[in-house]
């Protein structure tokens, strides 16, 4: 047991672990008590990015937040990071944790396990967050426009990429970097830590396994908020909109003066939006 976690309320009870998966090892940590949260990172981060969404949330909740295969201080298969076996070791972290039925809030990399694993064991899913992310969805196919939108925004995020300044990360981007630049240092300071991964061999087999129809939402009734940042240059949030549309029981909130990470850089407004939509939804 790791030494409890101090907040508001109280103490939150705080345990440490390791599930070995026969080809890699998962560091997990499981803070608070209530019903489950599992957060599933980015490919910018790790289970330390939810620091504020776990501090929020451990009063009312059990957090548990984990590093995917290969991210600090996780371990990587020899043969490298497949995202195909993000859902499997969702399923066997909570199956170690006796954790029958969880909420998911998945952030950009964190959405293919969110939403592979939602679409395999749908009765495990109480409700799902889909941050900056529609995870395996193939993004032209959910292009109402038949990819021409697509294309308009991938050379406008671009351009603005060019732009950057040296050292600002494009998933805090610009305005993060200038008006938060302690939280900026933090945000690149968590990825480097996994910086003995080739993300972009991994970033290639994320785009690869973006093989899914938005159709398959439909069939998808788990009542599911998808989250945008209005100044987004990584992932096109114009989509959302009609992806939330697609399920059952859908919605999407757009927050406004915030990029990729909005549950990094405008943490309050995220956390006060899933409360929201968890209170509702159970």
């Amino acid at each position: 047991m790791a030494p409890p976690f101090a907040h508001a309320g109280g103490v939150a009870p705080r345990a440490v672990g390791r599930l070995e998966r026969g080809d890699c090892a998962i560091h997990y940590e499981v803070t608070g008590e209530g019903p489950p949260i599992v957060f599933a990172h980015g490919l910018g981060g790790n289970h330390l990015s939810w620091w504020q969404q776990v501090a929020a949330f451990c009063p009312r909740y059990t957090c548990v937040s984990f590093s995917h295969r290969g991210f600090f201080p996780s371990t990587a298969p020899a043969a490298g990071v497949d995202p195909a076996a993000y859902a499997r070791d969702l399923a066997a972290l909570l199956d170690h944790l006796r954790l029958e039925r969880v909420r998911i809030v998945a952030q950009s990399m964190g959405g293919w396990t969110a939403l592979n694993f939602t679409l395999a064991a749908p009765e495990r899913v109480v409700a799902l967050v889909m941050a900056a992310t529609a995870g395996p969805i193939d993004l032209v196919r959910a292009d109402a426009s038949g990819g021409a939108e697509l294309a308009a925004w991938r050379e406008r995020a671009g351009s603005r990429n060019e732009t950057l300044e040296a050292g600002v990360h494009p998933a805090m981007g610009a305005r993060a970097a200038a008006e938060q630049p302690a939280l900026h240092y933090l945000y690149r300071a968590l990825d480097a830590l996994s910086g003995g991964l080739d993300k972009e061999a991994l970033r290639k087999r994320l785009h690869a396994a973006r093989d899914k129809s938005p159709e398959v939402l439909a069939s998808v009734t788990t009542p599911t908020l998808w989250i945008t940042g209005e100044e987004d240059v990584v992932f096109p949030s114009f989509l959302a909109p009609g992806l939330a549309a697609r399920m059952p029981n859908g919605r999407h909130i757009s927050v406004p003066r915030a990029g990729h990470s909005a549950y990094f850089e405008r943490a309050s407004v995220f956390n006060e939006a899933v409360a929201a939509f968890l209170a509702e939804e159970g």
